[in-house]
């Protein structure tokens, strides 16, 4: 699978822009704030229906504009395959899969994987619970579209439980029996999420372990461990904790709290570990990442690398392009501000490279 061209219309920075790509290595050179990430997040957008850095799709807007679209085609199995994403203001967005739109944008989820690494992945280490559980999420979700559709209807049973928590707190009344059948409906999708995140997290763990181990020069014991109130009796839990949920206005029980922790020697990364310990367990996530997709998909992923050259020390850096020398990599797009560097880093290596200078909203390339 690879992106052969992109198409873009009022995304972010650019008014209108188009490229076509390498099947193997593409690098957006240029100065800070001129646009890279916006190409990655455009691609990412194309694989996922919604943007890598913005939580509201009404922050892809072009500044003052009123609709955008990104349109990407790939081949995939020897066949075009064109993707279209687009929204106007106060519509709701529109997803295409060779001119035919999708009646929910998630049923595109894992059609064409993608792995991004970029510099604010530091938050799945550092950041909250939520921060974790969205990154695997958006794993699985993109190898099992059971899954996605489960932690979808999990989350809108628990906004209605919420809801309704909320209501019996200002109304100083109770109604048990239908908190029960909001339980019962909670409970048994959790139940399916957190089989499927258990067994996920066994086959995930010993691809971290081997990465990490490649990638730091230290040989400190790393795992992942997941952790979850359906370790433990959750009808009994839920039970209990309704009073609680009350006071509170919200559920405090569920697979809406589940934890992912990073351990490194038996302890906590994002508390115990050094700087360089945390990069490297993040781009081990990471690596893992792609090769459980290639497993589950049997397809290559892309690969998006947001400026990552300037973040990594040159050991990781001469790793990551042991790897892409090695083919363990399908179609890669790089971001750096620094033409001479990307250069000198890919010289080297037997693929086929197109350099883009980005500048000011638009692209060309650079003869090379």
């Amino acid at each position: 699978m690879f992106l052969d061209k992109l198409s873009l219309i009022n995304f972010k920075n650019y008014e209108e822009v188009k490229g076509r790509f390498s099947q193997e290595i593409n690098c957006f050179v240029g100065k800070n704030g001129s646009g890279k990430t916006n190409l990655l997040d455009a691609i990412y957008y194309l694989c996922m229906t919604k943007s890598a850095l913005t939580p509201q799709d009404h922050q892809c807007f072009k500044h003052e504009e009123t609709v955008f679209s990104v349109k990407g085609e790939f081949e995939l199995d020897e066949k075009k395959r064109v993707v279209v994403c687009g929204m106007q203001v106060g519509k709701k967005k529109l997803v295409k899969l060779d001119d035919k739109p999708y009646r929910k944008s998630s049923e595109h989820i894992g059609k064409f994987p993608v792995v991004l690494i970029a510099p604010n992945d530091t938050d799945v280490i550092r950041g909250n619970s939520d921060d974790r559980r969205k990154f695997f999420d958006a794993i699985i979700s993109q190898t099992d579209q059971n899954y996605l559709k489960s932690l979808i209807s999990y989350n809108h049973v628990l906004k209605q439980r919420n809801s309704l928590l909320k209501q019996f707190s200002e109304r100083n009344y109770v109604d048990n029996d239908l908190l029960s059948q909001y339980d019962k409906e909670l409970i048994e999708l959790g139940k399916l999420i957190h089989g499927i995140r258990k067994k996920f997290i066994k086959n995930y763990q010993p691809k971290v372990t081997k990465h990490y181990l490649n990638l730091s020069e230290k040989s400190e014991k790393v795992d992942l461990v997941y952790e979850s109130h359906y370790d433990l009796d959750i009808h009994t839990l839920i039970n209990d904790s309704r009073q609680k949920d009350l006071i509170l206005k919200r559920t405090s029980v569920g697979i809406h709290k589940d934890e992912f922790h990073f351990m490194m020697d038996g302890n906590l990364i994002r508390k115990f570990g050094s700087q360089g310990q945390q990069k490297s367990y993040l781009i081990a996530l990471k690596l893992a990442q792609f090769d459980f997709i290639q497993k589950e998909k049997q397809l290559k992923p892309l690969l998006l690398l947001d400026d990552i050259f300037d973040k990594l020390d040159d050991f990781r850096i001469s790793k990551l392009m042991e790897m892409v020398a090695s083919d363990a990599f399908g179609q890669i797009f790089v971001t750096d501000a620094r033409p001479e560097r990307t250069l000198g880093i890919f010289e080297n290596i037997n693929h086929q490279v197109k350099i883009f200078e980005v500048d000011a909203g638009k692209i060309h390339e650079l003869t090379t």
